[in-house]
Parts: structure tokens; sequence; C-alpha cells
């Protein structure tokens, strides 16, 4: 009897025995829709005002259509054209052969993308970024932007708004006004303690047009490597990188930059000295001060910073950063000036005979003002190129402008606030800082709370998201001086195999942060929007890390190399009859199996 039961159940399941495996419905899919927004942005637009009714779009029939500028200007088209192309990739990510046919749908037809203003080359710190969004239940959405970097913020915006259920592509009626915070939102990356090839460089930088982040700060070079070739100066990449592959070429440079420009994002390059410099010295030997063993630091290096008495140095300086200048194409050059060791110095009589000269005293104060009047001398050089330069420092040359008391460095100098006090670095609080440095009229950059080098185990952008750059005693006028800041990722424990997820989705913390209103501090109602854009990303080929156990569909499929990664979609779970006949089958052959083991 159970040979015979055993047989009509094989015959009964072997048809479909073979046939591909219909996913079932499972726990996690119904807890997951608490834990995901679906077709929600970020960072959160300044207001938005979205509605429960739905429209469909057809990627065979969906158009943009331009007007104003966008259509007239061939600088505005430069930008918006090539974002178009990209963002209609970005629109629709479901395989044609898993889609759902719309016929019969309400369906946003068109986005009409209206610039109203002139447009510029490049982005710069002031660049109008605002825009207006209106996705109508007529399903004629409509974008007006003042310019086109305005116009690219839009677009992502919109991008954002689409979601897919059920093999369609959806976007609810939503009406949105949106202008950033802050209008410096910047990512520093480190590619001197590990070389970043261009490939994840531009990486990167689409995951920070994904997140509306306008500057990248690029700290090229440092003690460890020269990478940057200069045709001026060959010997500093080819002596001071670690191989002679392991450099960015011009092309490399205008390459990056171009991408960069076409994102609506400014490349702003850190040449920094007079510390951190050792690497420069293996070309140029000449550049960099001969150090001797003192009592304060007997194991001291041959070499040390800049020799800052020289005014061979300046000349150098110079001819380096003109080049640089041409090469890079923003108003801002970030001089660095963190962390010079004055023992160097101390121990050099050449040093001690200029300080001398000048009527610098030989402690801490006179050490203050050296360093001071070498940065003050490469501030001049900036402000003699004939495209207009300014420069960006880290705080110790502010505070040593405080300590020594003689030096003014030039106002329109922005200054970079780095240092905080806790467990990892023993500083001076941001919250300390500001009110100094914004009391003396200087505007200020803040990446304090933000370096993002620094991890912890478990979900830490909570922490970041919390950190508000107007925290800060001071008056209005003051915190009108914060123009931004930036998260900031050191590469000592990081390179290209990690760059990119050590960053996302942590660094979107800090890009609502700059971007959405003060008022938006709520972390876990921040959660479900943070879920959605993490996996938003990873669609888009954003290797950004999770955030805590959850399920991303698109995770299996980062073996891709195109912008807009598919997904290998699992088989649609199927109902009705079919759905039944998967139970029915499954039963059968549990029923089989429980019997055949029987006759054993």
């Amino acid at each position: 009897m159970n040979l015979w039961a055993c047989s009509v159940l094989l015959a009964l399941a072997w048809p479909h025995a073979g046939s591909d495996w219909v996913r079932q419905p499972f726990w996690y899919d119904d807890a997951r829709r608490d834990k995901v927004a679906q077709g929600t942005v970020w960072p959160r637009p300044k207001t938005i005002t979205t509605t429960a009714d739905s429209l469909s779009l057809d990627p065979e029939s969906f158009s943009f259509q331009t007007a104003g500028s966008a259509t007239t200007s061939a600088v505005c088209k430069d930008v918006l054209e090539p974002a178009l192309e990209r963002y209609r990739s970005l629109l629709f990510w479901i395989p044609a052969d898993a889609r759902v046919s719309v016929s019969g749908d309400d369906v946003v037809a068109s986005l009409q993308v209206t610039i109203t203003g002139t447009c510029t080359q490049y982005p710069s710190l002031d660049s109008d970024e605002s825009y207006t969004l209106s996705v109508p239940s007529n399903g004629q959405a409509t974008l007006q932007a003042q310019t086109a970097w305005g116009a690219l913020s839009g677009l992502e915006t919109f991008s954002q708004l689409v979601y897919e259920v059920d093999g369609k592509h959806l976007m609810n009626v939503t009406t949105i006004q949106d202008e950033p915070r802050f209008k410096h939102r910047g990512i520093m990356l480190d590619t001197a303690r590990h070389f970043i090839p261009v490939a994840y460089i531009k990486q990167n930088l689409d995951a920070m047009a994904y997140n509306k982040i306008n500057v990248f700060h690029w700290h090229m070079v440092d003690d460890q490597s020269f990478p940057y070739q200069s045709t001026t100066f060959p010997d500093l990449s080819g002596k001071g990188a670690y191989t002679p592959d392991n450099v960015y070429t011009p092309d490399d440079v205008s390459d990056v930059v171009e991408y960069a420009r076409m994102r609506g994002i400014r490349v702003i390059p850190e040449f920094d000295s007079p510390g951190h410099m050792q690497s420069w010295g293996q070309g140029h030997p000449e550049l960099l001060t001969s150090c001797s063993p003192t009592n304060v630091q007997p194991d001291i290096y041959h070499l040390g910073p800049a020799n800052v008495a020289r005014n061979a140095t300046y000349d150098f300086m110079e001819r380096l950063f003109r080049e640089i200048r041409l090469a890079f194409k923003d108003d801002y050059f970030h001089l660095g000036g963190d962390e010079v060791h004055f023992q160097c110095w101390m121990s050099n009589s050449d040093i001690q005979d200029f300080m001398r000269e000048q009527g610098f005293p030989n402690n801490t104060q006179g050490f203050a003002t050296l360093e001071g009047y070498y940065i003050n001398r490469i501030l001049e050089i900036l402000k003699a190129f004939p495209t207009r330069t300014r420069g960006i420092v880290w705080q110790e040359i502010f505070d040593n402008n405080i300590l020594s008391g003689d030096i003014d460095v030039s106002l329109d100098t922005i200054i970079h606030v780095w240092q905080w006090n806790n467990s990892n670095f023993q500083g001076i609080p941001y919250k300390d800082e500001l009110p100094l440095v914004t009391a003396a009229g200087y505007q200020a950059i803040l990446s304090s709370c933000w370096y993002l080098n620094f991890i912890d185990y478990g979900r830490d952008w909570p922490e970041y998201y919390a950190c508000e750059p107007y925290d800060f005693e001071g008056t209005d006028e003051q915190k009108q001086l914060v123009i931004g800041g930036e998260a900031c990722l050191w590469a000592e424990w990081v390179d290209s195999t990690n760059q990119v997820a050590r960053l996302w989705p942590r660094a979107s913390a800090v890009a609502e942060r700059l971007w959405s209103p003060q008022s938006l501090t709520d972390a876990t109602a921040a959660s479900p929007r943070m879920e959605e854009h993490r996996c938003r990303m990873v669609r888009r080929g954003i290797r950004a890390q999770p955030q805590g156990p959850s399920y991303c569909k698109y995770e299996w499929n980062l073996a891709e190399q195109s912008m807009n990664y598919n997904p290998t979609n699992p088989k649609p779970i199927t109902s009705g009859a079919e759905g039944i006949m998967g139970y029915v089958q499954q039963l059968l052959w549990l029923s089989y199996l429980a019997l055949t083991f029987g006759l054993w």
C-alpha cells in the first residue's frame, strides 16, 4: 500500500519537480514594510507635501521636456542634457521581463524642467541650488530652478520619489519647495595614506550626488605619498608616490573635475603645508627643514616641516600652486596648516637666525608666529593669481594667530574646524572653537563630529545626525558665518576595497544635517527613510553598508558594473490556482518522502 501511494504521489508531483521554484509569502515581507519608507527623499526637502494617491511611470512613454534657459542657454544645456540621460536610467530599474503593464493606470507622462536664470560653467560657493517640484494628479510633472545646479538637485529628488510595487514604477502626488540650509556640504577623502583609483573616486562622486553633497575636498598628498603628477615638478610624484602607477595624471585630475562638475560638485584640492610634507622631500629635500635631535625630541626625523626661512620655498610654492589652480578650477584652495611640530624648527640654526631677524621669540608663541608668517605669504601668492583664489586652512592657523597675537590672517580665508575632545582625541571642542572663529569675523566649516574613519560596533549614523553646526554660544550673525561642514575619511585603514562602504550611508546622515531644516533631529523617525535610501544606493551600484539586520532585494546584485544595477529578482510571488498548486506540490513531495522513508 505504501509503495502504491508513493508511486501516485510521485506521479502527481513529478511534472513540476524540475520547474522553477516559486517563492512563497514570507513573514519579513510584512515586517519590512514598517522598516522602510518607500519613495521617500533623502535628504528631506525643506517643505514637502505628499499624498497616498499614486501614479505609474511607463519607461516606454515617459519623457523629459525643457523650457527657459534649459532650452536656450548652451551653458545650461551642457550640464542638464547629460543629466537627463543619467536620470532616465536611474528612474527605471525593473527589468523589461519583470515589468507589469501600466495600461489603464494614471501615469506621470513627463517632467518639464525649466531653468529661469543664468548658468555658470562650474558650481561655486554661492551657486543657487534651490528648486520647486510638482507631481500633480494629472501626471504633468514640473521642475523649476534658477540654475542648472538647482535642476540637478530637483532631478535627484524626482528620481527618489519613484518606488516599485508588483512590477510597476510608482510615484505619489507630491509638491516640494527645497533649498539647502548650508552652501558648503562636503566629503573629504584622503588619497595619500592609500591610493584610491579614479574609478572609485567617481563612484564616491555618484554617491555624493545621490545625497546632494556638493564639495569633494580632495586631500591628495600627505607625509606617506605624493600621488599628484605635477608637470612643473615631476620629481614630486616621480620620487614621492608609492609607485609610478599610483599617481593622478593631469588627465586623471581633469577627468575627476569634469565628472564632478556634471553632478554639481566642486573639487577643492588640499596640498597640506608646512607640515605633513615628508613625501615632498623625497623629490625635493631642499623644501624641508633639516632637523637635529633635541632634548625635547631625541628621535626627530632628519627632515621636518617646510623650510619657511628660504625665499626659494615660496618661489617653488607659487609655481606649483599656479599649476594646481589651473587644473582644479575652483575659487578655493585648501592649504592645510595642521599639526606642525615645532621641535624641528627649534633645532635648525637657519630657522633660528631667521626668527631673530624677524623679531620672533624662541618659544611656542614665536613658532606660532612663524607658521602664521608662512601661511600669510602663501595666501598672498593665491591672491595674486589672475583668477580669483582664496584659501581654506585648518583651525591651527587661527589658534596660532590667537597665540602669537601678531599675525592677522586675511578675513576672506575660511577656517576649517576639526578638533574635538573625547577618548579618540584630546583637542578643543568645536563648541568652544566656533565662537572664537566667528567672533573674529571668519567664515567656518565644521568637521569635528564627522570623522567617519572612526568606527564603532553597531549603528553610528545617529551620532552624526545629532551634530548641529549652530550648537555654540554666539549671535545670529556669528552663526551665519558657519557656511557648512564636511564628513572626513582619513585613509590609514581605508583603501578602494572599503572606502565606499565606510562612507555610505553614514555620510548620508551628515548630508541631511547640512541640507535639511534644523528642526529635523529625530534619528528614529528618519530610520525608515535611511533604510530606503541605503537600499536605493545599493540598487544604483553604491556598496553602502547595512545599518543593522534588514533585507534589501538588490544586495546580491553588486557584481554588476552598470551605473544602475538591475535587480536579479526572484520569480514573482504567484497567486490563485498556480499559487495553490505550489503548496499542493510541496505537500505531495513531503508526503512522498515521508512514505518512502517509512518503507525503510
